[in-house]
């Protein structure tokens, strides 16, 4: 599915310990590859939410500053349990920047110091992960037989719908 970067291509090159988890090298491949573009909307969305917790104005700075702190640390765990599953099912993570904007489905976007308007964009980023996620696990678990990969999707996908509510409730219902 995602495209593989040279960088990773090398990393795995130097990795000549046999894995045998019950997962065969290709269907492993593919969910590498699917973990990497979830590792980088990840990454994206950590960026940007670190972004609006420097860079909010209002009213009510002082709590959307906290908010935006909760969420970027929430996310940085899960930037770390991603790698790590990449790992465990024997390939090597992604680490650079422009690695990461290759291959993530989320954009940047442009500046905003608006708390309304940040709020916004983070609700649409985790939606859009959540909905990607939907897709990934269905195929994680069906086409490549990884039940330990589409399992650990799953908390994922729940922690972004409880971000994603959060983020709901702030901008005041339902969108």
């Amino acid at each position: 599915m995602a495209k593989k970067t040279t960088s990773a291509k090398a990393l795995e090159e130097t990795n000549n310990v046999p894995i045998n988890i019950g997962i065969s090298e290709k269907n492993a491949q593919e969910v590498a590859d699917r973990l990497q573009v979830i590792l980088s909307d990840e990454q994206v969305l950590y960026a940007k939410t670190r972004n609006y917790h420097w860079n909010v104005e209002g009213s009510s700075f002082l709590e959307y500053h906290k908010l935006f702190e909760t969420l970027y640390t929430e996310l940085a765990e899960s930037i770390d349990e991603v790698a790590e599953r990449i790992r465990k099912i024997g390939h090597f993570a992604l680490g650079r920047l422009q690695d990461f904007l290759g291959l993530a489905r989320l954009l940047e976007g442009e500046y905003t110091n608006n708390s309304r308007e940040q709020l916004q964009n983070l609700l649409d980023d985790h939606e859009t992960i959540i909905r990607e996620l939907r897709k990934d696990i269905n195929d994680i678990q069906d086409k490549f037989k990884d039940a330990g990969t589409a399992d650990f999707l799953t908390g994922l996908l729940k922690d972004h719908e409880r971000w994603a509510w959060f983020l709901r409730s702030y901008i005041g219902g339902k969108k």
